[in-house]
């Protein structure tokens, strides 16, 4: 084999996975059907926040070689899919991706492969749609080739957690299968975690975001109330948290964002209900709330104007912060987007900020940039997401209202909390 390892899919899960490897040694083939970025990559350029320019030359001098030919995937050891799954219109992940990568797998497959998904799935597609394909030109899984699941742990932005000190879940096929995909993480982080088998997995994956999904909605829906009655919910959390034992901080905010909290728990309800027949209650409500904080955000802003006798229409806006995560550029699922679209429906008019994420495009529709928080003060401005580096002075002086949407600033004049 004249590669260790082959990836598909050099985005947000791909890209790290990439550098880890060609840091730990292998000498990586990395796939994409992106000829831009394919171009980029092997010009030495990063497109992933996590993943710096330096980090890609690092990757490029112990051999890795960006491509978008498939018919290379047959030189490598190991091939692992880390390609996008996105929400399908009947509520499911949107196989496409995967199905096109395990396509490009089976029709370079030799002998000896290891072939892990890394994508996030519903319990079962592992072995129902991944094995299957393999299988079709006469290998054996377990025997010829070996098939396993690992989920992806990426955390954008974590300083503290990274791609080797983060424990890596796999599933193997069979149990040589498991075997044989722990000897390639192994290689890769401190720590493997085998499940019995790929769909439990495929499972994890799915539970650690539907805790997180559901907890948010919990502490979200309390804001909502805790508003009504006059209670600080920051400072109801900060109390709460104190406690040692038996509780975990979640904290309210303008929605969820990301390709993992809005999305990985809607696949398991549609899993549930398609395969089982009833409802999982407990992620559809908790979708339901998270959903509403966008246009409850817009509804805090219309009562702020209102207090001061203004109309929403025609009030000027400022948005701060676009992207779904502090200390990244990434507005994917953001519910910046949420708050844009109901705001311009009560008909104000809308300027953004953000240091990290220049543009700021709605429905088609691209939201006039303020450069730096200088300058005229809006009527509202909307705290949505709080970078690391934001002047908090030039925010207070934004407006002559700040709704502080992620608990930054301290109640004072001019400053609401939601």
């Amino acid at each position: 084999m004249t590669f260790d390892l082959a990836v598909i899919g050099l985005g947000y899960v791909g890209l790290p996975l990439v550098r880890e490897a060609a840091h730990s040694g292998l000498r990586v083939l990395g796939l994409d059907v992106d000829e831009a970025v394919v171009r980029g990559l092997a010009a030495g350029r990063s497109h992933v926040d996590d993943v710096s320019d330096a980090d890609v030359a690092a990757a490029l001098a112990a051999g890795l070689e960006p491509t978008t030919d498939a018919a290379r995937l047959g030189d490598a050891d190991a091939v692992v899919v880390c390609v996008p799954t996105p929400l399908s219109d009947e509520g499911g992940p949107d196989l496409r991706a995967v199905r096109g990568a395990v396509d490009a797998v089976a029709a370079a497959l030799r002998p000896g492969q290891l072939v892990v998904l890394e994508s996030t799935v519903s319990p079962g597609t592992t072995e129902e749609l991944v094995r299957p394909a393999l299988e079709a030109g006469g290998l054996v899984v377990g025997e010829d080739v070996h098939l396993a699941f690992s989920p992806e742990r990426i955390d954008p932005g974590n300083a503290v957690h990274g791609f080797r000190n983060t424990p890596k879940v796999v599933g193997g096929a069979t149990p040589a299968c498991a075997r044989r995909a722990e000897a390639l993480y192994a290689r890769l982080v401190d720590e493997v975690v085998t499940a019995r088998s790929t769909r439990e997995a495929e499972m994890s994956k799915l539970l650690e975001n539907t805790y997180r999904h559901v907890n948010i909605a919990l502490v979200n829906e309390t804001a909502k109330f805790c508003h009504d009655l006059g209670i600080d919910i920051w400072d109801v959390v900060r109390c709460a948290a104190t406690k040692p034992f038996g509780f975990q901080a979640f904290r309210p905010g303008p929605g969820v964002g990301g390709h993992c909290i809005p999305i990985d728990p809607t696949y398991l309800s549609h899993t549930v209900r398609a395969r089982l027949g009833y409802p999982f209650r407990s992620v559809e409500l908790a979708q339901e709330i998270n959903q509403s904080m966008p246009a409850y955000v817009a509804r805090r802003v219309q009562d702020l104007l209102n207090d001061r006798s203004l109309a929403v229409r025609g009030a000027r806006v400022l948005l701060v912060g676009t992207t779904y995560k502090a200390g990244v550029s990434d507005q994917r699922e953001s519910p910046a987007f949420g708050v844009a679209r109901a705001l311009r429906d009560l008909g104000a008019d809308l300027e953004q900020h953000d240091a990290l994420a220049p543009r700021f495009v709605v429905d088609g529709v691209e939201v006039p940039r303020r450069e730096a928080l200088g300058g005229p003060p809006a009527d509202v401005t909307v705290l949505l997401q709080a970078h690391r580096d934001l002047d908090v002075a030039a925010l207070r002086s934004s407006a002559a209202v700040v709704l502080d949407t992620r608990g930054l600033l301290e109640p004072a004049e001019g400053v609401v909390r939601l």
